[in-house]
């Protein structure tokens, strides 16, 4: 059990995305963020499973061929798009749900974070895009969602963490009366 790694590890993890959440203008959103990392039904399968590397789920996966501890995460968490399913009343299959914009950001900033805490030196602002096109994440999302977060990560990459988070604060803003408006009328016509 590495209970005081584990620790650390998510804590930093936390500390990262609340900055980074602050900077992208929903700073009381990311204080809540992650908390239910501590509860027992995580905080002990993290503490078995740490390799300070990855997520302390994948190895729970592979051993167990699934997660208790990612299921326990992703159902209170509204920040993951896998928190973002219902049954479509055409299919009646589940289906993604296009995410509110606040908990799309809120995503933004959790990736970067956990690239910055399981890459340390070798973080780089191109490392959260890279990992998100070698996922199959986009696949699951709605397009929209995919679509935007994709977008944000390209211009984290060309642009950097600056004039990304700026952008992103003025977004959050604006779509305050409309948090399922991801994009400006110009790039709607693309």
């Amino acid at each position: 059990m590495h209970i005081f790694r584990h620790f650390r590890t998510i804590t930093h993890h936390r500390h990262l995305v609340i900055a980074h959440c602050f900077r992208c203008g929903i700073g009381l959103q990311g204080l809540r963020h992650d908390l239910s990392k501590y509860s027992p039904a995580e905080f002990f399968t993290g503490c078995k499973y740490f390799t300070g590397t990855h997520s302390p789920n994948e190895g729970e996966r592979k051993e167990k061929g699934y997660s208790s501890s990612w299921m326990h995460h992703k159902g209170r968490n509204k920040h993951h798009f896998e928190y973002w399913t219902d049954i479509s009343p055409v299919s009646k299959l589940y289906e993604p749900v296009k995410m509110p914009y606040n908990y799309l950001v809120e995503m933004f900033c959790d990736r970067i974070a956990a690239s910055k805490t399981y890459m340390g030196e070798k973080y780089g602002d191109g490392c959260s895009l890279d990992y998100f096109l070698r996922g199959n994440g986009k696949d699951e999302m709605h397009p929209d969602t995919a679509r935007e977060l994709e977008r944000l990560l390209r211009m984290l990459a060309e642009k950097g963490e600056k004039e990304t988070f700026s952008y992103v604060s003025a977004e959050v803003k604006r779509k305050k009366k409309a948090p399922f408006d991801y994009a400006p009328e110009e790039r709607k016509k693309e």
